[in-house]
């Protein structure tokens, strides 16, 4: 018999898992499996079939324990980031509210384009015991369950009926995963009867796999339309997105800007695409960037945008740009590539970039040009180190960077998301060295931070230990997802949790003053419904989950706990208050489009819904 012909008789869990430990992926000269493990919360709907298969291969895929569904997807999300996108990791949930659980991490990793594998529990496929424990009964179709809310946020999704579906689904999710113009979540519903059900699996199908991450050129034509249209700009600008991280092509975006002197800007998931001391790089763009890039970007008459899918907080709701500038973008996605009547160039930006740089020869951008965006920037650095000052003034956001960021190490990764501090550390954060920010914006979602230093953290400890991960997380978000303190604790992945108290919503607090809006329901004091304004102990609670935890009066005494934090072996949580109101950063903001009421009976929300309207003479029309 030949080794085509062999087969191995595996329950469909047993044959899921073996797959997965035998894909495996070469980064950067090293061989590693190309799924890391995974999260997993078990239940009657995986705990007797894929938990079984799981146990099996425990050493090869390492499954780390949730403490909820939700924040498994998160640290998921940001395991594949730290490891940009070449590897990823598996969540499994149970059935009914366990997988329903996991919907925002999905909503999540599709926004920001991540790669992650959901393998989720499902009903009965025979419909025998129906109706069973969590099942959603749907009347007039007995095929819709909760598993089907999955579709609209997933790339891959498919429900195994038979044991043999996997032999096609299993590389085709893989292959979703792994394509930069389509990477995503994958989801597989496996029905609870199904996954314990045997079939003679082709033994070729468990051979060990290399996977690569494709590299596609650019085209021609597309290029050569490119080239001549940036040959002509009088003021050209490059907007550096995360894919350009992604596509492994940091060195190409420097080598282009710095032949061809061309500004940079970046948006908030390239954040840390440049060093801040780059001469090239004149800050973060948009509604939460510097007034150095968004000054650039008024003027700027070619902009080339690379890797970035053109998210409203870079635009400005699309007034960020003079209407008149062009748009070259460079991206792997056709989706994004063709944005606003851009001029499309679809390609992997790391090949593109290289082309580009050698077709634009000797092209140079005029010297006032860059002068002038330098400038700019130099502005714009003394306005955030004004900011970041600790002096007599309430404590703020912006001080408690400006610390962390004077004292940590060039390799510590950032972690932030939601609320006030994606743009605080955005606009505020100088960047040490290439990868080390992750500011969650894609999908700016509550909850991420703990969860996702804790994912980025396994990351970290695979590649650099050394360095630590530092997470920023508001109160609000600390109350809405905390657990994973206990999980760092638990998997010795040491965190340092910056847990900074405002006292409620205090971003969306301001967004509700400045449309013209009395506080309400966003700060705790601001609430009618509060009748027991109790005051959260933040560091006893850190302190229950098995972290070391203290609190500091003032950004002054932050740097000596910060210090402490990082000599720590355990995760360590710093607590301090910070001022609702003031100390915001004022400067580097871009119009941004939010609906206000048309008919009011305020005068201060009619008021700003007239200055709010007055803001969208400058926006594109484009599609």
């Amino acid at each position: 018999m030949s080794s085509a012909d062999q087969t191995i008789r595996l329950t469909t869990a047993q044959a899921i898992i073996r797959y997965l430990a035998s894909q495996h992926i070469v980064i950067d000269g090293h061989e590693q499996r190309v799924c890391g493990g995974g999260f997993a919360i078990f239940g009657h709907g995986n705990v007797t079939c894929l938990g079984e298969a799981l146990y099996d291969h425990r050493d090869e895929l390492p499954v780390y324990r949730g403490q909820n569904e939700q924040s498994m997807g998160f640290a998921a999300a940001a395991y594949t980031k730290q490891h940009l996108r070449q590897r990823f990791m598996f969540c499994t949930a149970s059935a009914g509210p366990g997988t329903t659980n996991l919907l925002t991490a999905a909503a999540l990793a599709h926004a920001n384009r991540l790669p992650m594998l959901l393998l989720c529990g499902d009903t009965f496929i025979t419909r025998l015991p129906d109706p069973v424990l969590q099942q959603m009964e749907h009347f007039n179709n007995p095929t819709l369950g909760v598993n089907d809310a999955f579709k609209s946020v997933s790339r891959y999704w498919d429900r195994i009926t038979h044991p043999a579906q996997i032999i096609q689904s299993l590389p085709s999710a893989l292959a979703t995963m792994l394509d930069p113009a389509d990477s995503g979540p994958a989801f597989i519903g496996l029905p609870q009867d199904v996954q314990g059900w045997a079939y003679d699996y082709p033994a070729s199908l468990f051979e060990k796999k290399i996977h690569r991450i494709r590299r596609q050129g650019p085209d021609g034509e597309e290029m050569a339309d490119a080239v001549a249209m940036l040959r002509t700009a009088k003021r050209p600008m490059i907007i550096a997105g995360g894919g350009v991280q992604y596509a492994r092509a940091v060195s190409e975006l420097t080598a282009l800007a710095e032949r061809h002197a061309i500004p940079v800007v970046q948006t908030i998931a390239g954040r840390a695409n440049m060093l801040e001391t780059h001469p090239l790089n004149i800050g973060p763009i948009g509604v939460t960037g510097s007034d150095s890039a968004n000054a650039v970007a008024r003027k700027a008459d070619v902009i080339v945008a690379i890797g970035t899918r053109l998210q409203d907080f870079t635009t400005g709701s699309w007034t960020a740009f003079d209407k008149d500038a062009r748009i070259i973008a460079l991206n792997a996605a056709r989706h994004d590539a063709g944005k606003h009547q851009s001029l499309p160039v679809v390609a992997d930006a790391k090949l593109a970039m290289a082309e580009l740089d050698n077709s634009l020869e000797e092209y140079n951008a005029p010297t006032d040009w860059v002068a002038f965006a330098k400038g700019e920037r130099t502005k714009w650095n003394a306005y955030v180190a004004d900011n970041v000052r600790i002096g007599n003034r309430p404590a703020s956001y912006a001080q408690a960077i400006g610390v962390v960021n004077a004292h940590c190490g060039t390799r510590d990764r950032v972690v932030v998301a939601a609320g006030g501090l994606p743009a605080e550390v955005t606009a505020n954060w100088r960047t040490l060295d290439i990868g080390t920010v992750d500011v969650e914006f894609g999908f700016s979602c509550m909850g991420y931070e703990i969860a996702g230093g804790w994912g980025a953290r396994i990351a970290q400890m695979e590649q650099e230990p050394e360095a630590d991960t530092i997470v920023f997380v508001g109160d609000g978000s600390y109350l809405l997802m905390n657990s994973d303190i206990y999980s760092s604790v638990l998997s010795e992945k040491k965190l340092i949790i910056l847990m900074l108290d405002n006292g409620g919503f205090a971003v969306i607090n301001k967004l509700q003053n400045n449309t013209g809006n009395t506080s309400f329901n966003n700060l705790i004091a601001d609430n009618p419904t509060v009748t027991n304004p109790v005051t959260v102990d933040f560091e006893a609670h850190a302190r229950a989950m098995g972290a070391v935890a203290e609190t500091v009066a003032n950004p002054t005494d932050l740097a000596a706990a910060f210090a402490r934090a990082k000599a720590s072996k355990t995760t360590y949580v710093i607590c301090m208050k910070v001022d609702a109101y003031e100390g915001w950063t004022t400067q580097g903001h871009a119009w941004w489009e939010v609906g206000t009421p048309h008919i009011t009976h305020n005068d201060s929300v009619r008021a700003a819904h007239l200055e709010q309207e007055a803001g969208r003479l400058l926006q594109r029309k484009g599609i």
